[in-house]
């Protein structure tokens, strides 16, 4: 069970992004999947360690402002490791939308560490490098 409930939980969190069709993205969300104090990671270009609420604001903004539309990233791979009540799962993403007027794709690779609470499995870190 404990690696559907992390995949359900993965998901979810890639979800919190969508906006195609002029869904209201829900990152807010976010606070509920990540444990009070993780910690976020961008690897590049510019290196940056996030709260969670450093990291949900300005996507918040570029999500529902306009500038960001059609947007959704999907996992395409991965591996999860569980044990005990820490898992590592290393993971392969897609994503695709239209900034600034201007249609893009990507994809890059996310790492998250989770720790099943007594709420159930949260995330407690993750980081992401996105591919030139």
């Amino acid at each position: 069970m404990s690696k559907t409930e992390i995949d359900l939980l993965t998901a979810e969190f890639f979800d919190a992004f969508d906006n195609r069709g002029g869904k209201t993205p829900d990152v807010d969300r976010i606070r509920r999947l990540v444990v009070p104090g993780g910690v976020i990671v961008m690897t590049g270009p510019d290196f940056t360690v996030y709260t969670v609420d450093e990291f949900i604001e300005p996507r918040r903004r570029v999500l529902t402002e306009g500038r960001l539309v059609e947007f959704s990233e999907w996992e395409t791979s991965e591996r999860t490791e569980i044990v005990g009540d820490i898992a590592s799962r290393f993971g392969e993403y897609r994503k695709s939308g239209i900034l600034d007027g201007e249609p893009f794709e990507g994809g890059g690779t996310k790492t998250i560490q989770f720790v099943r609470t007594p709420e159930g499995w949260r995330i407690a870190a993750f980081a992401w490098y996105d591919q030139p």
